[in-house]
């Protein structure tokens, strides 16, 4: 009978909740599920708001180590302070694994493996890191990709950007897993009624792409005139979005709801027919890596349309679970929606089939593999 070895693992990871982001929820649920397995974890991490006392009742809750290095206004100290913390919690486990997600950590990592390799050392890469930063930044990003043992893309997506900055590395692609919103037994969700709800969750953001959808809503209209379009998410970017609206003469139809909690979002989920994610490839190099909103949404039978040139394209089972599109084609977009709407049970069955695929308990198995090998 296979008997599970148990590993000391060290994550770095640029972002953590409790803020919401997702690099960080990725991380958190990596770090959660390897748990769940009886490795023992230590999540290396920054404090990320003013009041420490917030992430610091959060971390107790947690049945893992969570090391968090707090921001200075000279960054030198702040990378310094991570590369050190780093190298200690290395240093107090024989064979750790290493895991580094984000921009920073994947440097924490490629600095510590310029002294002395770990062979032990896996990177997971979401896409915006790979070209952001100045000229010397996207070469210590490159360097630091070639120090791993292995480098995990999360989506085919990303592994395509990947090869673009290196084609000689080891790559395997791991798609994100997703934590199914909880519903109550007999809760029912997606009852299509003359007034449709299409929403979008994430950080109000030219790289979220809210505003192709906005675009698209005149288009919309013409056959859904009741149509509303619900905006989840840090209203980062809301007054451009709101006169975007005004302009299009859809303001009406366009309601910002900023960030929610978990019972907030089930309800405005509830009440959905579809979701969208028209993202956007950022001239800074932001990219959408993945799309776990997405399989969120189709866990509770919501089909999706997303943007065909970003990690998205992993999210969504074209004409399945839902449509990938042309994000900046209005026309395209309006007409993926009659689609989905002609077929939409269908759809929302399937939507709901498809994201079995990505939940955590799978994924994780995956990357559990990856540290046997």
């Amino acid at each position: 009978m296979y008997k599970l070895e148990l590993k000391n693992i060290v994550l770095l990871a640029s972002e953590f909740p409790p803020l919401p982001g997702g690099i960080g929820n990725h991380a958190y649920n990596l770090a959660l599920n390897f748990s769940k397995l009886g490795h023992n974890v230590t999540v290396i991490t920054d404090y990320r708001v003013n009041q420490k006392e917030i992430e610091i009742d959060f971390d107790s809750s947690l049945p893992f180590l969570v090391i968090r290095i707090e921001r200075k206004n000279n960054l030198l100290f702040t990378y310094l302070n991570r590369i050190l913390a780093a190298k200690k919690t290395i240093n107090k486990h024989k064979n750790s694994v290493i895991f580094a997600s984000g921009r920073f950590s994947l440097w924490t990592v490629g600095i510590l493996n310029f002294f002395k390799k770990n062979k032990n050392s896996f990177s997971v890469i979401h896409g915006s890191e790979l070209f952001s930063g100045n000229y010397f930044e996207q070469k210590l990003t490159k360097y630091s990709l070639s120090s791993f043992h292995k480098n995990i893309a999360v989506s085919n997506f990303t592994r395509d950007l990947i090869s673009k900055v290196n084609p000689n590395l080891e790559v395997e692609v791991i798609n994100n897993g997703f934590s199914k919103i909880d519903i109550e037994e007999g809760e029912v969700f997606n009852k299509v009624k003359d007034k449709l709800s299409i929403i979008t969750v994430g950080n109000v953001s030219q790289r979220k792409g809210q505003q192709n959808v906005i675009r698209a809503l005149p288009s919309l209209l013409v056959k859904y005139p009741k149509i509303q379009y619900e905006i989840v998410g840090i209203p980062t970017e809301k007054e451009s979005l709101l006169n975007l609206a005004t302009q299009l003469g859809v303001d009406d139809h366009v309601y910002f709801h900023g960030a929610v909690s978990n019972n907030e979002l089930k309800y405005l989920l509830k009440k959905s027919t579809v979701f969208f994610m028209l993202s956007n490839v950022l001239s800074n190099g932001d990219v959408e890596g993945f799309g776990i909103a997405i399989l969120e949404a189709n866990s509770l039978g919501i089909p999706a349309i997303g943007s065909s040139n970003s990690g998205i394209s992993d999210a969504i089972k074209h004409k399945f679970s839902g449509l990938v599109v042309d994000s900046k084609n209005s026309e395209e977009v309006s007409a993926a929606f009659d689609l989905i709407m002609k077929d939409y049970e269908v759809y929302s069955e399937n939507a709901i089939q498809w994201s079995f695929n990505f939940q955590w308990d799978l994924i994780i198995q995956k990357y559990n593999q990856v540290i046997e090998l």
